[in-house]
């Protein structure tokens, strides 16, 4: 049953207890003084009560018994606190989370508002009926939650702050920020509640429960059809009928409306207004079509970037464009620098894939030379230098000592192999079986899970890859083995150039997502950076051995990175949505667990109470001053009569009467 009433404090109506000492006090015999009179009579019914065993007298009612009765009645239910349900929502602590993710940017059919817009009408009529003595503290839900204001009494401050919250092209994860709330509020005493504004499309839905503070979940917007671009790669191939570079796009379009969606898709560079491809499709009801668009590139095509549309637009206009960057092409610079005589082995492995560029020559002239590319193949033989340049790296045959954090030991002869990383990219369709070392250094890595090739006494390959670089090192010069004369060679050199070639393509952090910090790959002699949003908004980032971090991003689009020093560079970095949980705006309940959590709408009454406690610390005080005044009234007027004497007769009557 649901009652109009509540109590927010229960157990303060253990007062209601002190009305049975009160009512002792008025049974309870008065111990009277002893004194001689002259007469019993005008006291019979005090010696009756004295002459009587029991401690107890009669209860008689009194105005001063049924007054302080009242009052402690009164102040007993005012410290239990009830409350009338409604639409005002107080208490002592209350957290209001506003769901900020990308489907919170949805423009709803009913009212033609977007769903942020709703929330923060909700959460500003939640404010206004917040009565004096409570605070409300307000949480930004995006992909990461953040205290948009910590508790605090002033609402105007906090409809300032509500006012400023807008929607990101992020996806939501209320758990998360249900978790902080709660772990705020339970530092607190007093009555806590905890309030989520959201649409209930969320990326990751576990089910908000809470066992020591309670959840009231409102709802807003309606369900509404959508289209979304849901994945996005771009890739470097070959025209099958030119025989040329051909950089293929392949989207994946999904339909999350309740019929078929008939659609344009277009490609078209960033800054240019002509489509490069375009196709139409119609996408059925619930489904995920797969679109590839293709183009030839011209030669300063190269790194620039790429924007993929769907038209006609709806309700949710982030999910309709997606970014990508044309890549740098299948021709991979590789770069061989050897510190003494030049292995044979290496470079006929290296050239025999067509599409590679080598260079080789002397290990001082190629780490002087200012003409390597920042994404190239280093292949450094016979030395560790600290500031190689390029991109992926490849160090064979090192000297003692420390190298990029392995340590270089001790020569072994004839090691035998025992086991190698089958998982590693860089060991994937090969095996090391029949491979005959002569002689190898062992190798220290800092971590047992960075070795890639183990033999009897110890390490003798590894993984020595940075934040900034992806990093291989191999102890035993490949000519003083019969590795060379293995199919399992050549595949390790070409696994590594295939990563080079997809780390140069996207960079070796890949395409970024909303929300998520953004590592961006420049040369390891660049120290700061500038990276311009898709806003235009500028900052200046620092970098440090080869890698520029951005913390967070919250807008897709195109952000171009460029850099001055030691020479000029630029690389443009596409940020997308692409999430399926954000675009599916088909109305689905939002999972709960426990008893403690609500869902309601936003046209229905927020659970919340009217504190009427005031009222009633009000009535009290005005029962006790009354009986006060009663109290002292009766005192004063039986003052005046023991003071007051009698009138002595006239005495012309007396003589009179004597006369008479």
């Amino acid at each position: 049953m649901n009652l109009p009433l509540d109590l927010l404090a229960p157990r303060a109506l253990w007062l209601l207890g002190l009305l049975a000492p009160l009512v002792l006090l008025y049974i309870l015999k008065v111990k009277r003084q002893r004194l001689r009179i002259a007469s019993t009579w005008l006291w019979q019914q005090a010696r009756r009560d004295l002459m009587a065993r029991s401690p107890f007298k009669r209860l008689v009612v009194q105005l001063p018994l049924i007054l302080q009765a009242l009052a402690l009645i009164a102040l007993a239910l005012a410290a239990a606190r009830p409350a009338t349900k409604g639409k005002a929502l107080t208490g002592d602590h209350i957290a209001i989370i506003v769901d900020t993710s990308a489907s919170m940017s949805t423009q709803d059919p009913a009212s033609g508002k977007l769903r942020i817009d709703l929330a923060k009408e909700a959460a500003e009529k939640l404010i206004a009926g917040l009565p004096p003595g409570s605070d409300a503290m307000i949480l930004d839900a995006g992909r990461d939650t953040r205290i948009a204001l910590p508790p605090d009494r002033d609402t105007r401050r906090m409809g300032r702050v509500i006012d400023k919250l807008s929607a990101r092209a992020v996806e939501g994860d209320l758990g998360a920020a249900v978790a902080l709330a709660v772990g705020r509020l339970k530092q607190l005493g007093g009555k806590r509640h905890i309030v989520v504004l959201t649409d209930g499309n969320l990326a990751r839905p576990a089910p908000l429960t809470s066992s020591a503070v309670p959840i009231e979940i409102i709802r807003v917007g309606e369900p509404v059809p959508n289209a979304a671009i849901v994945r996005v790669d771009v890739r470097a191939g070959e025209d099958p009928v030119l025989k040329r570079v051909q950089v293929q796009a392949f989207l994946l379009v999904a339909n999350y409306g309740d019929r078929p969606r008939e659609l344009y898709v277009t490609m078209r560079q960033h800054n240019a207004s002509d489509t490069l491809a375009s196709r139409r499709v119609v996408v059925k009801s619930g489904e995920k079509l797969p679109v590839v668009l293709t183009f030839n590139p011209a030669e300063g095509d190269y790194g620039t970037g790429l924007i993929f549309d769907i038209s006609p637009h709806d309700g949710m206009a982030v999910d309709d464009v997606a970014y990508g960057r044309v890549p740098a092409g299948r021709k991979l610079p590789v770069v061989l620098a050897s510190a003494g005589e030049q292995s044979p082995w290496l470079r006929r492995a290296l050239v025999s894939d067509e599409e590679a560029e080598v260079r080789a020559g002397p290990l001082s002239e190629v780490l002087a030379a200012a003409t390597v590319p920042h994404n190239a193949f280093v292949v450094i033989e016979g030395a560790c230098p600290a500031g190689a340049p390029g991109g992926d790296l490849l160090i064979v045959a090192p000297p003692a000592g420390d190298c990029l954090g392995a340590l270089v030991g001790a020569t072994v002869e004839h090691p035998t192999i025992t086991s190698w990383e089958h998982a590693d990219v860089r060991m994937r369709f090969l095996t090391l079986d029949g491979v005959h070392i002569s002689k190898a250094r062992l190798l220290r890595p800092e971590s047992k899970r960075q070795a890639l090739i183990t033999t009897t006494e110890g390490v003798i390959a590894s993984d020595i890859s940075t934040s900034a670089r992806f990093a291989t090192l191999v102890s035993f010069d490949v000519g003083e083995s019969n590795w060379p004369l293995k199919a399992s060679y050549v595949l390790f050199l070409r696994n590594l150039m295939e990563q080079a070639r997809r780390h140069r393509s996207s960079g070796i952090s890949g395409p970024a997502l909303a929300g998520d910090p953004l590592r961006v790959t420049v040369p390891s002699t660049v120290g700061e950076v500038q990276i311009e949003s898709p806003g235009g908004d500028k900052a200046t980032l620092t970098a440090r051995n080869g890698l520029a971090v951005v913390p967070e991003v919250q807008r897709v689009g195109l952000y171009q990175v460029s850099w001055e020093k030691p020479r000029p560079g630029s690389v443009w970095i596409p940020v997308n949505l692409v999430s399926a949980a954000e675009s599916d705006l088909t109305s689905e309940p939002v999972e709960t667990a426990g008893p403690e959590v609500a869902v309601k709408a936003t046209h229905q009454d927020i659970e919340a109470h009217h504190d009427w406690s005031w009222v009633l610390a009000i009535t009290a005080l005005a029962f006790i001053t009354f009986d006060v005044w009663y109290f002292t009234r009766r005192r004063r007027s039986l003052a005046l009569g023991r003071g007051s004497r009698p009138m002595a007769p006239h005495r012309s009557d007396t003589r009179a009467e004597g006369a008479a």
